[in-house]
Order: structure tokens, then sequence, then C-alpha cells
């Protein structure tokens, strides 16, 4: 016996009764398609809602916080900035390519619909481990999306960060950041407003890939078996169509055209007409046979939940439409007219303007009605694993330190960091600083902006609360590195199964995190994205919130030193010494990823934040790197493999402070002339300096635990990811591939 058809699109019976309510009648099959697409997981946002409420959103300088397409915010001399992270986790572990492509297609259009012009993406990315030939796999074509559509649409992928681990065999995370720019008068929000006024369908024709799309995907996890059923639900992008959407809709706001406008992203149309008809409190008439389409025979539910790539929905007002009509023209856009704005509140779909009605449902009901569900949660009753804290001693803590070595050239390598010629510091270092030009006259202003990505799923396996905290304080620590102070977050939570209580119990908890850490550091958060059902042949991932964090640098004098050693430095570790083995990359590798871990104490934190910062703007150090994964060890070896200078430390006391990680600790490397007053600086800041040792020669020495060549670092440090991944093409032969 076949199930019902609610059932069959997701939707659950209390659900169905719901829509039938709401209606007052039996929802026909269509309007059940559009509310399994607006009250799907990845839409609706139903499992996270009540839990998301509880982050800071306000300050000063925000103009726009969560709940539009973008984040914005004032970074002065009338410029705004837009900022938005996404995640396209589901479909690039079916297709890497198209799933990364078009999660970086999605997130340039949350951009500039916003009027911002894209001018920089950032990916955080995490696969399965490296010996895991299907991994390899998902990774090589996950980078070669990004690279692909990044490079041919004229964007720069500046920075973020990549992982492998055992927890993303699967279920890799792909999230994608985009920061743009627009003058503060042309910001537009997307919503409809005017009675009369037109919806005109801008780009791409509408076809059946991406039918469901990520609306459907990202709202349950995967079989060992049942990737290739989901393929047709996978996206295909044009780079090509997409830069001149991008270059059409900025004519049409500078030129005062749109009312309103809205990117094509989950749930395609019905997403697109509800949330505009929503926000703006009007209905909307859509006719289904105007909207153009790639393929013959499409129903109307396939219009209406298609997430074809590069198309775009503008409400003009009927005057404007001729002139709309000529830029599109001139850009070589498709535009349709394809809706009316209307009064009440309904949202019709009609087959003809003057034809047969086909769905009639209230926009508001789609958009802000959708469930909210506080579903159980329930605190995990085992531990992460063995403690890190209970393994022997390291017999050669050299070969652990090698172990650890992981340089992600090999991935932004492939990517064009300097379109735009603005990156000042790019991929590879604590944060990307980027020269803050007026995207209208193109004056530099002589400030920043710094970006980074971070996550740690280490220390929230341990401790979700406090290990997105330490997240949060990583980033602002990045920020401080070169030379930026903080000014808003947006977030990427990735979790597993919504319906497993101590999955629940992780999201809960991190967001709770999340929350202090930003009150404690007086940020806002101005924007997010959810991720759940992050599970594969029934197993969760790990809790992975990833963090992206905008900062302003304010005088851009010089380019930020960054992590490295110059000959006759002296080496010095600013902040406290106490550290933890519980979550540690040392810990992990071996096997032992539980422990006791550090607490972010957050007043130390931004008091080392601020000296670093002003250490940095002043020109007082000549090498800084921000402590994190791997700690000390760490950081160490990759300032000598990217300076080519050895270091001599003797204030290692053993694995534990090698290894260990811990927040609010950075390595300054230092002019002998220069010393003085960085311990100056430090003392007026209350901050604690430990002098550790000389930067000199070609090894890398910690009295009585590591003595190792330079050659040897450098050789393990770059040559890892390129032995494994190759080219970084997607030829990659697996069985069954």
């Amino acid at each position: 016996m076949s199930q019902p058809l609610h059932r069959a699109l997701g939707l659950t019976d209390d659900e169905a009764k719901r829509i039938d309510e709401i209606l007052s009648r039996p929802a026909n099959p269509l309007e059940l398609a559009m509310y399994s697409v607006m009250w799907s997981e990845h839409c609706s946002y139903k499992s996270s809602r009540i839990h998301l409420k509880r982050l800071p959103t306000e300050a000063p300088w925000v103009i726009v916080g969560p709940g539009e397409n973008a984040g914005v915010v004032d970074v002065g001399d009338g410029i705004a900035a837009a900022i938005r992270i996404e995640s396209h986790n589901h479909p690039s572990a079916i297709e890497p390519y198209q799933g990364a492509a078009t999660g970086v297609g999605g997130i340039l259009r949350d951009i500039f619909t916003m009027g911002a012009r894209p001018v920089a993406l950032m990916d955080s990315l995490r696969f399965g481990p490296l010996d895991d030939p299907r991994s390899c796999w998902i990774a090589e074509g996950v980078v070669s999306g990004v690279s692909g559509y990044g490079n041919a649409v004229g964007v720069p992928t500046v920075g973020g960060e990549v992982v492998f681990d055992q927890t993303y065999m699967g279920n890799p995370l792909v999230n994608v950041l985009c920061l743009g720019l627009l003058p503060t008068e042309r910001l537009v929000l997307g919503q409809a407003s005017g009675v009369g006024n037109l919806a005109v369908l801008l780009g791409s024709s509408t076809g059946r890939d991406g039918i469901g799309g990520v609306s459907v995907l990202a709202s349950a996890g995967f079989s060992e078996v049942d990737d290739g059923d989901k393929r047709p639900s996978v996206q295909v992008g044009d780079p090509f169509e997409e830069k001149r959407l991008i270059e059409a809709c900025l004519q049409l706001l500078d030129e005062n055209l749109v009312v309103g406008i809205q990117d094509l992203g989950g749930a395609g149309l019905t997403c697109a007409t509800s949330e505009t008809a929503s926000r703006g409190g009007v209905g909307m008439d859509v006719d289904v046979s105007a909207v153009p389409r790639r393929e013959p025979g499409m129903e109307p539910h396939e219009v209406m939940t298609s997430e074809s790539q590069e198309r775009m929905l503008a409400i003009v007002e009927p005057e404007g439409l001729e002139r709309v009509l000529a830029i599109c023209d001139r850009w070589e856009v498709s535009a349709a007219v394809i809706g009316r704005v209307t009064e009440g509140g309904a949202l019709r779909i009609m087959d003809g303007f003057d034809g047969e009605v086909l769905a009639d449902i209230p926009a508001v009901s789609l958009d802000d009605e959708a469930p909210l569900y506080e579903r159980p949660r329930k605190s995990p009753q085992y531990p992460p694993g063995p403690s890190a804290d209970d393994l022997e001693l390291p017999v050669d803590a050299g070969v652990d330190l090698l172990n650890l070595l992981v340089d992600p050239s090999w991935v932004y390598s492939q990517y064009d960091h300097q379109l735009f010629l603005n990156t000042v510091v790019g991929p590879g270092d604590d944060a990307t600083v980027l020269r803050l030009k007026h995207p209208t006259t193109g004056l530099d202003t002589g400030r920043g902006l710094a970006l980074t990505t971070d996550g740690n799923h280490r220390w929230c396996t341990v401790d979700p609360r406090q290990g997105t905290a330490l997240v949060v304080a990583e980033a602002v620590m990045n920020l401080a590195c070169v030379g930026a102070r903080p000014l808003a977050i947006v977030n990427c939570l990735n979790f597993g199964n919504p319906e497993n209580p101590e999955v629940m119990w992780q999201l809960s908890e991190a967001v709770d995190g999340m929350s202090e850490a930003c009150e404690a550091f007086g940020l806002p958060v101005v924007g997010g994205n959810v991720s759940l059902y992050n599970e594969s042949a029934g197993s969760d991932i790990a809790p992975t919130p990833v963090i992206g964090l905008l900062g302003l640098v304010d005088r851009l004098n010089s380019r930020p030193p960054g992590a490295r050693f110059f000959e006759g430095n002296h080496v010095a570790l600013l902040g406290p010494e106490e550290v933890g083995l519980g979550g540690s990359l040392w810990g992990a590798t071996n096997g032992a990823p539980g422990g006791e871990m550090p607490f972010a104490d957050t007043a130390i934190h931004a008091r080392v934040a601020a000296l670093v910062r002003d250490l940095v703007l002043d020109d007082l150090v000549e090498g800084v790197h921000d402590l994190s994964a791997g700690g000390l060890g760490v950081a160490l070896a990759e300032m000598t493999a990217r300076s080519g200078v050895g270091v001599h430390v003797s204030r290692v006391v053993d694995h534990r402070a090698l290894f260990g990680e811990g927040p609010s600790r950075v390595v300054v490397s230092v002019d002998p002339e220069r010393m003085t007053e960085v311990l100056h600086r430090a003392r007026g800041a209350a901050v604690s300096v430990t002098r550790i040792g000389l930067a000199t020669g070609d090894r890398l020495i910690v009295k009585g635990l590591v003595d190792l060549s330079l050659a040897e670092i450098k050789s393990v440090f770059t040559g890892r990811l390129p032995e494994v991944l190759g080219s970084g093409t997607t030829n990659r032969q697996l069985d069954g591939q």
C-alpha cells in the first residue's frame, strides 16, 4: 500500500493536518509540494529557531541582522559590508563538483540581492580521512567546484580552512562565506510592496535539475546505497550566467528600478514569491505558465519547487518595466513578468493571470508560520573517548609533531585570490585582509577588512558549549593577528539528526556557548545557517559549529607580518601558559579525543587580542601566529616552514606544554631592539609574556623534546595533500563510480 502524498513529500501527519486547518480545506498536491519545501528543515529551521533566538544580534553598526538574505554592517565612509555563510553539505556528498559550485553561486546571490557587489569568498571544508578513496574523491571535486565557479564568475576565494577526519566520512561539510560591499544608500531588502507592481524573473530558465534540491537533501541523512537516487536533486551551475546576472542586478539597483529583490535558492520560486510577499505584508499572483522553462512537459509543482540556479525575482513598478527589460537585454539576461503584487496576503499560483487558480495559500503561512519544534534534549551518557591526559609520554615528540602537520596550500593554490587586486593577506595566514575601497568611486580608504572562518569539532565533541566559545575566541584572536578589531559574526551550525536528543543537546549547548562568548566580546550575530541531518549510515557527525568573523583594520599602512621568523628574532609567547590535552589534535591523532579542556577567560582573551592588535598596527612584531590546533608545537613548525628560518626553544617543559591547546596564546617574533617595548606594552596591558627562544639556523629544536631539520618539516608540511590528492581533478577512480 502506497504512503499518503504528504508523507512522501516529507510532511508529518500533524503538519498535514495543520496545513488543512490553515487553508480551511484539504490541500491539493501543488499546495502540499509548496508547504513541503518551505516547511523543510533547511528552509524553516523548525528544530533550531527556538534556540537561535538566544543569540545577540544588535549593535550600533548593524544595519541588517538575521532574517534577510545577508547581514549588513556599517564600516564607515558611507560603505556597508554584507556578509553571509551557507552550507551545501548534502549536495556536495552526492555530486562534489556541482554541489560545491552551486553553493558558491547561491551565496553570491545572497550578497548581491542586498545591493552589494561580492568582493570575496571563503570556504570552510571538512572531509573524511585522507586514507579513504571516496573522501579524497569528494575533496578533489569540491575544491574543483569552488575554484571552477569562483574563478569563472570573477570573485576571489581569499581564505578558509580544510579538515580531514573520520567523522565526516560519507558526509562532508562544505560551508561557503561571501563578503560584499555597497554604498549604504543602495541597500535593498527582499520584500514586495506596492499593489500592482510586477514580479520579474531574471536569469536562467527553470529546469528539473534541483527539484527539491537542498530543501529535500538537507532534511535527511545518507545511507550506504541511496546516493544515486538523489543525484537529480543536485543543481547545475553556470558561473558565466551568474556574472551577467550580477551586473544586471547591480545596474537595476543603481538606477532605482527595483522595489525589492530576492534570489531563488532553497525552495526556488515558492520561497522567493512567498518570502517577498510575506515580508511586505502583501499577496502575489504568480502565472506559472509564464516561467521560462528549459525542459518540456514540466508540471506546475516542478516549476514551483525547482532550485535551478542563477535566478532572481525582482519587484518593479510597471512604468519601469521597459527600462528593466532594456538593461537585462544589454547584459544578455532573460527577464519575464511572472507575477503581480496584490492585496490581502494570498499567494496564488495560476495558469495564466486570467486562468485557473492552481494553488491559493496565505503567503505568511509558508514563511513565518512554519512549525516550531522544541525537540527533546539529552546530554550524552558516554564520554567522547579515552582521555588524552592518560596517554603515555610520546616516544618521539618530533615524529608526533610531523604527524600533525598539513599545509592547506594545495587547496588554495587552485583559487584565484588576487582578483580585484584588493587582497593584502591571502589564504594560509591567521586571517585574510582586504583593502577597503569605496564600492562606487574605487577610492582607497586607507583601512582594511579582515575575515576568518574557524571551527573545531574536537573541542565541541568534548564540550559543545565551551568548545563553541573557544571557536569564537580563536576567531577573535585570528583577526587580532592581522591588526583587526572584530565587528560581526555569521555562523554555520553543522550537526547530526535533530530527532536524536543528544544532537539537539549539542546544538543547544553550542548556541549558548556562542551567545556567551559574543556577549562578552560585544559581537552581534548578523546571520547564519543551520545544517542538520548530517549523518551517514546512521552515524551523526561530530558537532561542528563554524564561525565566520568580519573585522576592521583601522590603519592599513603596511602588510601585517604573518606567521614567520627572521634570523636573530627573539621568540615570545603572549598570554597564559595553561593548556589542556582534552579535545586536542595530538590527543585525537593518538586515539584519545577526550580529557580536560581549558576554560576561555574572555577578559584575559580580550586583553591579549587588544595587545596583539596594537603590536601589529605599530609594527612592533615581525612575525605573529595564533596558537590553536596542535598547540605551540604546530605553531612553531608552521612558522619555520613558511619563513625558512629555524628556531631554538628552551622554555617548554613537556609534551603537554608542546601539544596542549588553550585560548589567548600567541607566538610573536620580535627584533631584539624592539623587545623592550613589546615587554613594556604587555605589562601595561596586564598580559603575561614568556620569552621562549631564538629564531636561527635551519632546525626546529625544542630542548629535550624535538630536533627536526627544516627540510623534514617542509617536506611533510607541504607534501602531504599533493601526495594524496594529486592534481586536484575529479578523475579518481572509485569502485561503483
